[in-house]
């Protein structure tokens, strides 16, 4: 028997089979979640990053509180009312995602899968070549058969909550999105079309373009918290622009009277016979 061996044109295909497989597996990168809410000094705020081939290529900020409207038999067994479960999403969430070019998106997922939050990203073109990145879906998947959040739940299940054909967190881009203000999205949901409410505020969020890693980018701040600063900051300008007014309008009188006082000469009286009486 003749003994087993590779020859030259064998070795060399394997070598450009391994080389393929290299690239490809470059090119796809290596993409992993990390929770950071540990650094967070909020209780309510949580920080989660995607990161790519070690460097961060979406973060998250954000306190969310979640509404979701469930249904419960009433006490005559046969009648359904509805039940509102509220909780607000753990800092102690695992997190997966995918970055991209021009789509991007993260899971958030807690209770053993129970919950799962995904959010959705793109980037697009606008009006005079404007590049901007949106939050363009958001989906929930929430399991009512989880008794800590859903109680005496009828037909309990899973269920999928989704928007449709939202545009929400508009921003430059290459910049990061801020908003304290509470910023509300409503999901349809699988349960018989009801409203799931997600609520959102304390944000910071960019999916794109990342200055560095774990860093922001120049942020851009919500309308919302810009028009609650002028609200704020108004009547202090104005105060200031008041007294402003009443310092030159007193100064400009002040310095008319001196020049008044001192152009206009004393006057002796023309009969002077009054002095000889006196």
């Amino acid at each position: 028997m003749g003994r087993a061996g590779f020859s030259t044109t064998d070795s060399g295909q394997l070598l450009l089979l391994g080389a393929l497989l290299l690239s490809v597996s470059v090119s796809l990168g290596e993409l992993e979640g990390e929770n950071l809410s540990g650094l967070s000094d909020n209780p309510d705020r949580a920080i989660f990053a995607v990161r790519e081939n070690g460097t961060t290529c979406l973060m998250v900020e954000f306190a969310v509180r979640l509404v979701v409207p469930y249904d419960v038999l009433a006490l005559n067994r046969i009648d359904l009312f509805t039940e509102q479960a509220s909780f607000t999403l753990p800092r102690s969430a695992q997190i997966d995602g995918n970055c991209g070019g021009t789509e991007s998106e993260i899971h958030i997922s807690w209770k053993n899968d129970a919950y799962t939050l995904r959010i959705f990203f793109s980037k697009e073109l606008r009006a005079k070549g404007a590049e901007v990145w949106k939050i363009s879906k958001v989906q929930f998947v929430y399991d009512t058969s989880e008794s800590s959040h859903f109680i005496n739940a009828y037909n309990p299940g899973k269920h999928t909550a989704t928007t449709h054909r939202l545009s929400a967190l508009v921003t430059p881009a290459g910049r990061s999105y801020v908003c304290a203000a509470q910023q509300t999205l409503t999901l349809i949901s699988s349960d018989h079309q009801k409203g799931v409410t997600v609520h959102m505020y304390d944000v910071q969020i960019q999916p794109f373009d990342m200055a560095a890693d774990f860093v922001f980018s120049e942020p851009y701040k919500c309308i919302t918290d810009q028009r609650e600063r002028l609200e704020e900051t108004l009547p202090l300008i104005l105060g200031f622009i008041l007294a402003l007014i009443i310092v030159i309008t007193l100064t400009v009188y002040h310095f008319h009277l001196k020049l008044s006082a001192s152009s206009t000469p004393p006057q002796l009286p023309r009969d002077r016979s009054m002095y000889k009486n006196m």
